[in-house]
């Protein structure tokens, strides 16, 4: 399940992106200082988009909620739920990380870096909770299949208003992406 993200880009990208929907963001910590970010694990702080009382704003907040069972949740289902009454979000992206047995000869898993099919960035659908975010995860598409049984919900820049005001069925938007609709590149072992 996807435990790592990236966002290269700058984060004025990531703003005009969202502001093409007509629904200027708002800032009320004020602008995010953050630089390029390659590696985004669970437990790091982040600035994601959720609806406020003045609309759509970014705020910043750690990946991840304590589970009353133990472990954090970092990924959270949506297959068969409805998320009409919970707080939603988007969480900027250019890339996420999926990992697969090692190869011959190596003791660290393969490393697999996913990116959206001619975008530059996209939004993964996700849910705050206890203020902390975790991803949406659905049943894996045809391009995550031959890595994982599992995949996080996957939006395209023009999905990321709709999914917020929950302007289209949930099922439209909780989906694996068509085949061909993400790029994958290995990222470790380097290829020779």
């Amino acid at each position: 399940m996807c435990n790592e993200f990236q966002l290269i880009l700058p984060f004025d990208e990531v703003i005009e992106t969202f502001n093409r929907s007509g629904d200027p963001l708002v800032f009320p910590g004020g602008m995010p200082n953050f630089g390029p970010m390659a590696s985004i694990r669970i437990g790091d702080r982040f600035p994601i988009i959720t609806l406020g009382e003045a609309g759509p704003q970014l705020v910043t907040t750690p990946w991840a909620w304590k589970s009353p069972h133990g472990p954090p949740v970092f990924n959270f289902r949506s297959d068969g739920r409805s998320f009409a009454n919970s707080v939603r979000c988007l969480i900027p992206a250019d890339g996420f990380f999926e990992f697969t047995d090692p190869e011959a000869g190596q003791k660290r898993k393969t490393k697999w870096r996913f990116t959206l099919s001619g975008e530059r960035l996209f939004w993964i659908a996700g849910l705050v909770k206890e203020g902390a975010f975790a991803m949406l995860t659905t049943e894996p598409g045809p391009d995550i299949a031959p890595y994982h049984n599992r995949q996080i919900v996957v939006l395209r820049p023009e999905e990321g208003a709709a999914w917020l005001h929950l302007q289209k069925p949930e099922a439209e938007l909780l989906r694996a992406l068509p085949a061909g609709s993400l790029d994958v590149e290995k990222v470790f072992p380097a290829a020779a």
